[in-house]
């Protein structure tokens, strides 16, 4: 009988509401991320970590399974509900960030990780940033009456204290994610152009004073160096990556033919793409950038259908953010970006992105199910 209710609940209250293509386009960039992971770079990264051969495939299987149960929950509980649990951990995640100057692990000269007794190594700020949406949209979209501009204040309070805790770890491609995010939306609010764009510009100068000046992100300075001048000897790794998409050609090299893996230690994450291209070829990245292109426009398409402003907003603050990760990512692998150290949403190893991309998806599916669509 209580199985028969669960059913019930689970068929009638979430399956038969969500909008399966979405569904199905997440739970297949999961599966294929897994794939990559274990055709192409599970055997080099356990070899180069000294692990067994195969443990690498299985930490990402138990990430995706992880994740996958996240996605159900997120899109499972009620609009209400959500917005609830997302007050609660946007304090959570924002604390744990807060912890990271304290407490965090320092790789490859980055602060970016916390290691807790009851949790393992994770980056806080790949978790807090689809509740940080949430935040945002809900101050931009409230009923409130007050000045817009004051809305817009406010929520530029929220975001200023994250930018600062990233640019000090340092991490610029998270910090630039987070703030061309906030634009957007401010953007779609309908903030006058000319604010705008002299908002845009102010912050363009204060990037490009951090940059050039603070000796902390000289690092940042020389890969913009090297992004212009390849032969400065700083530019080894988007170099090997960009040589590996041409040496792939239209249909790659072949499963576990790529050389890419060997050479770069990020090439599970910050090169995913590349690795992919070299052994499935061109072919398999267009591919790709066509169930990415879908999988927003589903989402955009959706936005279209709702009435309220507050779910309208968080969808597209959640469908840009997927996107311009992607463009940000891809166009490292191509260089047409300097290195940024950005995975790739669904494909990329790692448990924090994969949980923080779970939780994201899981959003998306909650805000697009039927009784939130006109």
């Amino acid at each position: 009988m209580i199985q028969s209710k669960i059913y019930q609940s689970i068929y009638f209250n979430w399956w038969r509401s969500l909008d399966k293509t979405i569904f199905f386009l997440v739970i297949f960039l999961f599966l294929l991320g897994l794939f990559f992971s274990l055709v192409s770079t599970s055997l080099v990264a356990s070899d180069r970590l000294n692990t067994n051969s195969y443990q690498f495939f299985f930490k990402h299987l138990i990430y995706i399974i992880m994740g996958v149960f996240i996605v159900f929950l997120f899109s499972y509980m009620s609009t209400k509900n959500l917005f609830l649990a997302s007050n609660i951990l946007f304090i959570v995640c924002f604390t744990s960030l807060l912890l990271v100057p304290f407490i965090g692990i320092e790789v490859k000269g980055s602060k970016r990780w916390i290691d807790l007794i009851f949790l393992p190594r994770f980056q806080p700020i790949e978790v807090l940033k689809p509740f940080t949406i949430i935040i945002i949209a809900s101050i931009l979209s409230s009923d409130v009456k007050s000045n817009l501009y004051f809305k817009y204040f406010l929520s530029f309070l929220i975001i200023f204290p994250i930018l600062i805790l990233l640019i000090s770890q340092p991490d610029i491609g998270q910090t630039i994610l987070i703030f061309s995010t906030w634009l957007a939306l401010i953007f779609v609010s309908g903030i006058n152009l000319l604010i705008f764009f002299s908002f845009f510009t102010l912050s363009f100068f204060i990037l490009f004073y951090i940059i050039f000046f603070i000796p902390k992100f000289e690092y940042i300075l020389i890969r913009i160096i090297s992004f212009f001048n390849p032969g400065s000897g700083n530019s080894y790794q988007s170099e090997r990556a960009s040589e590996a998409i041409i040496n792939g050609g239209f249909f790659g090299k072949g499963i576990g033919e790529g050389v890419l893996k060997n050479k770069v230690p990020e090439a599970h994450t910050d090169y995913i793409v590349s690795v992919i291209s070299e052994e499935f070829g061109v072919l398999m990245i267009f591919v790709l950038i066509l169930i990415f292109l879908y999988l927003i426009f589903k989402v955009f398409k959706k936005i279209s259908l709702i009435n309220n402003d507050k779910i309208k907003l968080i969808l597209l603050g959640l469908g840009f953010i997927i996107f311009l990760q992607f463009l940000i990512h891809v166009g490292v692998n191509i260089r047409m970006f300097p290195t940024t150290g950005m995975t790739l949403p669904f494909l990329s190893y790692g448990g924090s992105s994969i949980i923080g991309t779970s939780i994201l998806s899981g959003i998306i599916l909650n805000l697009t199910k039927k009784e939130n669509i006109s």
